[in-house]
């Protein structure tokens, strides 16, 4: 008796279900349709000051040059020199104490600046150039 029970129960359940077919009406849209529509918000990292990575900085390098480097959601920078563009490349927050960047062009290797904040003074350390620089935010 159980088993003519249980036979029941299974050609119920499976007289309900409707079976999966690939037709209009039980096809739903590809999760990459909608993806593809807007752009994917980039993930929020963090920079030596406890803040989002992205925003605008002003970069002094030992010798005083001043540099205003805008830092973008989408992974792009682009460094001005007064109002001109000097540098645009990727970027990349491995950590808060680590900022890497790629210049663009042919050739160009990533670079990591070791950063720091102390007596509330932001520092990065160049190992490229040996220099320290100091950063300051502007916005963001």
């Amino acid at each position: 008796m159980r088993k003519v029970i249980l036979i029941a129960a299974v050609a119920a359940l499976a007289a309900c279900s409707k079976p999966a077919t690939n037709t209009d009406e039980t096809a739903t849209p590809a999760a990459t349709d909608t993806a593809a529509a807007a752009p994917a918000p980039a993930a929020t990292t963090m920079a030596a000051d406890g803040k989002p990575s992205t925003g605008t900085f002003k970069v002094t390098s030992p010798d005083g040059q001043v540099v205003m480097e805008e830092v973008r959601a989408d992974g792009t920078y682009a460094d001005t020199v007064d109002g001109k563009v000097v540098e645009t490349g990727r970027w990349e927050q491995k950590s808060s104490a680590q900022y890497c960047w790629t210049k663009d062009g042919p050739g160009e290797q990533q670079i990591c600046s070791d950063e720091k904040v102390e007596n509330g003074k932001w520092t990065s350390y160049n190992p490229v150039t040996k220099k320290t620089a100091t950063i300051e935010r502007v916005e963001g």
